[in-house]
């Protein structure tokens, strides 16, 4: 049985393709289309899939799509009735929702002549994500979260998954967010593209909690682990949002109203210089957002005692908070999968099509997922034709091209330009699934110097000086670096990093002292574990810097992207399977 799985008409815009209930191929519309968080129908991704799968589109069996128009039907219809809003908004809401359920259509005109025998599934949104999480979670038995902005009228959702099953319990409906919380405050500091949220977490911790007193009349906290936003600080509930979810960037509105700024002072302009208000603002609510969380969480805990615990929805990005369950909740084991937003919930409306279909009588689980290699690879003779093609204009950059046959060559080679302070483009096997490139589509350099974030910014990525990079580390060395000793292989937890071993990793220990780390293992990458072993052979230290192979844009999908990433920065090496491109100083 094939199902295709999609995530359309939303930021990042992904589809999926389960056999069996195995995940053979997954990957974002972004990657593709080359525009960050593309929203609309992913069709390019679903061409990619059905190449994957090496299959045509009659043979899909069900198409689940995660969202459904007819979810929480009763909530919207009262909510209508007594609060009222502009019919622009309402308009622009049915305008959106009917694209959505025309699914059919879309296939048809990307796929003109070919039959189309599938059922369509609408999962509702909540559902997707909670089953995105628990169903290729390592748990036989969990607590299940998910908390986003909005979706099918509702932004937070939990329950028990048991074996197959996931029993949803209670969620809380439109108006109320966190997501929408933080994302109204991102907009306030002066961060207004879509999925910037990750700022404000990185800004967070040269602040202060000062605004705790205004953060508690923002949101208000319920005895039962709920939350409720106070709304005059908002519009989203009453007012026209221009949103844009087709077929481009995606793009929204400004959320908070003019009680916010009489509350909190001037909003932040784009480019406004950012200071020390700005930094306690920004610590204000990663602490609230972080209240509220495991308000609910504890409360959850103590109704259910059971000691693990999946997160999904776009807030289970929020690495800081993640990385602080099993401190400030009685949890002992955490799992987010790697893309954990809304492009993940295209795999949780396949998993829950599935276990309805096809997996209804099995008591096992599909597979855990340990690692998110599941998108598009290339082979070293595709890589050495493109090579040959593009060979002039890489002479005129000054580079030297080779091919070392041998891998752990090539490995011990690297460790050493990266020990001398070379920046080095790795691009290996299939891409990663979900926002974070984890070694296969990634840059990695020197953790060791105090300059590297620096020469990065300068060379490369252009990003503001508050974010940090990402430590990736062998999975055993873990508890000599970190505070906790959790497997992370998704890079969706943020640690303190020992003190005593600070000193030695500058350029990935942030300003209060942690590290968004990435555990690495051999069983699931041995080629970016050999390197990482290798540089430890070299240097002492078991881990590199790791970004996304990228420059302010998706992260590279094809050998082509990557080599004109290369060339148009600073970079010194890329290195693609077994050929290494070097650029002479």
């Amino acid at each position: 049985m094939y199902i295709l799985g999609l995530n359309a008409f939303h930021g990042d815009s992904s589809a999926c393709i389960l056999k069996d209930g195995v995940l053979i191929a997954a990957a974002e519309e972004e990657r593709f289309l080359r525009i960050k968080h593309w929203a609309g129908f992913p069709e390019e991704s679903i061409k990619w899939c059905l190449q994957e799968a090496g299959i045509e589109l009659d043979d899909i069996n069900h198409i689940a799509i995660n969202q459904n128009p007819k979810a929480n039907l009763i909530k919207k219809v009262l909510y209508t009735l007594s609060n009222r809003p502009s019919f622009q908004m309402l308009f622009d809401r049915y305008k959106n929702k009917k694209k959505r359920s025309n699914i059919r259509t879309h296939i048809s005109k990307a796929f003109l002549g070919a039959k189309l025998r599938g059922k369509i599934h609408a999962i509702e949104h909540h559902t997707a994500h909670l089953s995105s999480a628990f169903h290729v979670s390592p748990f036989d038995d969990a607590v299940i979260v998910s908390v986003d902005g909005f979706g099918d009228f509702a932004s937070s959702a939990w329950g028990i998954g048991k074996g197959t099953n996931i029993n949803l319990e209670d969620k809380v409906y439109f108006p109320h967010s966190l997501g929408i919380f933080y994302q109204s405050l991102t907009q306030f500091l002066g961060f207004h593209n879509y999925g910037d949220e990750y700022k404000v977490m990185g800004l967070a911790p040269y602040g202060k909690p000062v605004f705790m007193d205004h953060m508690r009349e923002i949101i208000k906290l319920k005895p039962d682990g709920k939350f409720e936003l106070n709304l005059k600080y908002f519009r989203h509930h009453n007012e026209k949002i221009e949103y844009q979810w087709d077929s481009g960037s995606p793009r929204v509105g400004i959320l908070f109203s003019n009680e916010l700024e009489k509350l909190l002072g001037s909003a932040r302009l784009k480019d406004n210089e950012i200071n020390q208000y700005h930094k306690n603002i920004a610590h204000s609510v990663q602490a609230m957002y972080e209240e509220s969380f495991f308000h609910l969480l504890n409360k959850l805990y103590s109704k259910h005692k059971i000691e693990r615990i999946a997160i999904a929805g776009g807030c289970g990005f929020n690495s800081v908070a993640n990385g602080k369950i099993t401190l400030k909740t009685p949890f002992k084991k955490v799992y987010v999968q790697s893309a954990s937003g809304d492009a993940g919930g295209a795999l949780g409306a396949a998993l829950t099509t599935w276990y309805k279909f096809g997996g209804a009588k099995s008591k096992i689980k599909t597979e855990h997922h340990d690692h998110a290699y599941w998108g598009p690879s290339f082979t070293n003779e595709y890589i050495g034709k493109l090579l040959d093609k593009e060979k002039e204009k890489i002479k005129e950059e000054n580079c030297e091209i080779s091919y070392v046959k041998d891998f752990f060559q090539l490995s011990n080679t690297i460790a050493s330009k990266i020990k001398e302070g070379k920046i080095v483009g790795w691009f290996q096997g299939r891409m990663e699934w979900g926002p974070r490139a984890l070694g296969n589509r990634s840059i990695i350099c020197d953790p060791r110097r105090t300059d590297m974030k620096e020469i990065l910014n300068l060379k490369i990525k252009r990003r503001e000086p508050f974010r940090p990079f990402a430590p990736s580390i062998i999975i055993e060395e873990v508890s000599n670096w970190f505070e906790q000793t959790n497997e992370v292989p998704f890079m969706m937890q943020v640690f303190q990093i020992l003190k005593e071993k600070r000193h030695l990793i500058p350029a990935v220990t942030h300003v209060d002292g942690s590290g968004r780390l990435q555990t690495v293992s051999n069983e699931t990458n041995p080629r970016y574990y050999s390197l990482i072993k290798d540089f430890n052979k070299l240097t002492g230290i078991p881990m590199l810097l790791n970004t996304s192979f990228n420059e302010n844009e998706p992260v590279v999908c094809k050998p082509d992207q990557a080599l004109e990433t290369f060339l148009r920065t600073k970079m010194d090496v890329l290195v693609m399977g077994n050929w290494i491109i070097l650029r002479n100083l």
